[in-house]
Parts: C-alpha cells; sequence; structure tokens
C-alpha cells in the first residue's frame, strides 16, 4: 500500500508542481446568492461540489472543514461526506479539518471513523496535546490504511504564543518540544515512504515564518500543512519558509481567499466558479514564484 506522503507529492507534482491546498470553510451566510434559495445543507453542499469542479486539475488537494457541516448535525455529517467522496472522485487528495484528539479506546474509534472506513478522507488533522497515547492510535489506523495525518504543532492563529511558546527551565518552547517528540513517533519504521516523509506530518502556521524554519530542522521528514496564507496575512513568501531547499515538504492552505473570490469587485459579472478557479490558479502561481 503507498504511503501517504509519497501519494500527496505525486499528485503534487501531477498539479504542475503547485503545493497548494483550498480549504473548503463553506459558511451560507457568504455563498453566492444563486445559492441561497435552497436549504443550508443542500446550499452548502452544492458550493463545495461547485468548488471542488472549479480547482479540480489546478490545486491537487482540499481540506473541507468539517465544523462547517457539524453545525447541522446529521444532514451536515452526511453532506461532509458526500463532499469528501465527491472530491475524491475528482482524483483531488482530501485533508480532512477535524482536529480530533483524546487517548485509548477513544482514539481509537475517533481514528476508525475518520481514517478507517473506505470512504474516509486521505489524511486529518489531530490535536496533539495528549501526547503519544493520543497520537498512536491515529498513526496506527493510518499505517494500516495508507492515510495520514497532521499534528498542530505551530498554529497560525493570534494567540497560539500563549501556550505554544511557553518554555521549559532551558528555554525550550512547547512547539519545539512537541516537534521533536513528532519527527521522533513519525520516523518509526514502515511511516517513512520512498521519498523520505513520513505519514505523519505536521501543522505548522505561515504567520511565524522564523520558527516555520527551526520547525523545517527540527522535522525533516514531515510534510507541513501551511495554514495562514492570504486572509489570515501570511505571503507566499512566508510560506516558502516551510519548504526545503529542493521545495518539496509543505502543502500550503488557502480557505476565504479563494472560496469568496467572486465577491471581489475584479470578479464582477462572472460566474461565481471562474472567479473560485482563477483565484485558485493566482494562488498555485504565487506560491510557484515564490518557491522558485
Amino acid at each position: 500500500m503507498e504511503n501517504f506522503a509519497d501519494r500527496l507529492l505525486s499528485a503534487i507534482v501531477k498539479a504542475d508542481r503547485s503545493p497548494v491546498c483550498v480549504g473548503l470553510d463553506p459558511d451560507f451566510a457568504r455563498l453566492p446568492e444563486a445559492l441561497k434559495s435552497a436549504a443550508p445543507v443542500a446550499a452548502i453542499e452544492r458550493f463545495c461540489l461547485g468548488v471542488i469542479e472549479a480547482v479540480a486539475g489546478i490545486v491537487p488537494a482540499v481540506k473541507p472543514q468539517v465544523a462547517y457541516f457539524e453545525r447541522y448535525g446529521a444532514l451536515g455529517v452526511s453532506a461532509y461526506e458526500k463532499v469528501v467522496a465527491a472530491a475524491r472522485k475528482a482524483g483531488l487528495i482530501v485533508i480532512g479539518d477535524v482536529k480530533r484528539n483524546d487517548i485509548g479506546s477513544t482514539a481509537q474509534q475517533y481514528a476508525e471513523g475518520h481514517l478507517g472506513r473506505d470512504d474516509s478522507a486521505d489524511a486529518i488533522t489531530v490535536n496533539g496535546y495528549l501526547g503519544a497515547d493520543g497520537i498512536n492510535p491515529f498513526i496506527d489506523v493510518a499505517a494500516r490504511t495508507g492515510r495520514g495525518l497532521f499534528v498542530l504543532v505551530r498554529t497560525s492563529n493570534p494567540s497560539a504564543a500563549l501556550v505554544q511558546d511557553f518554555a521549559d527551565a532551558k528555554g525550550k518552547r512547547f512547539y519545539q518540544h512537541l516537534a521533536e517528540h513528532l519527527a521522533g513517533i513519525g520516523g518509526r519504521s514502515g511511516l517513512v515512504g520512498r521519498n523520505g516523509y513520513s505519514c505523519v506530518g505536521a501543522v505548522v502556521g505561515a504567520t511565524y515564518p522564523q520558527e516555520a524554519f527551526l520547525l523545517r530542522d527540527l522535522m525533516p521528514q514531515q510534510i507541513f500543512l501551511v495554514p495562514g496564507y492570504g486572509v489570515q496575512g501570511a505571503s507566499a513568501a512566508d510560506c516558502a519558509a516551510a519548504f526545503k531547499r529542493d521545495g518539496t515538504g509543505a502543502i500550503v492552505n488557502a480557505s476565504r481567499s479563494v472560496l469568496y473570490a467572486f465577491s471581489q469587485q475584479r470578479y464582477a459579472g462572472r460566474p461565481w466558479q471562474a472567479a473560485v478557479a482563477e483565484e485558485a490558479k493566482a494562488f498555485a502561481a504565487d506560491m510557484k514564484q515564490a518557491l522558485q
């Protein structure tokens, strides 16, 4: 069974070496007016399917944020599963942004539910705060099914420093300690693919580029999922800090800047899917330029 990291890298090469991902965060209030006549769940599902159609062939991956679906209960979860299935059918790598975490049998159930089924996403995000016994169940299922996970290490939100910058007596910060721990457990036998990357990746925000340089050295075998581009304020140059010199090792996510491109004046009068596709192309080109 092919390692997830190898599959992701192959998908990036196939997408004209564009290491980018479009986040699917469907906010009903911001959808195109033409879609709002439907019930919210039907509308967000149609919107996400339209985005997938628009970006397939431009980007290698999408990242549906499960919170935008779960808020609608069982119908929303069903819509999430349909979106995952549609994206995979379109040839896209699907990263389920679920941020699950627990220990023991509970973590095992989360892992089986989000990585263990035939219709699961290709990878998910995981909160590593509980340590190895909160991560290992996800790793075990991912290794068994050829899937992956991205563990939160340095997030892009403004208040992240309140916890993640907490230092021990020697000055080592919490995110550094977690990175070293993740590098160790992610480098175990059977987890690293032919390209030298583990199926266990890390979430490293683009809004802290200097720290991304440090974390790149601490986690040489981890692929970084990099949020923060666009609306959150990070530039393509900031994101480039997460990559190795050969341009591999990370995939950058943009959500709102691509999803709601149709609301920009420069796209006025154009079909909303065309605006999304154009913005996805601009995003991919921006990242490729920054990595050259």
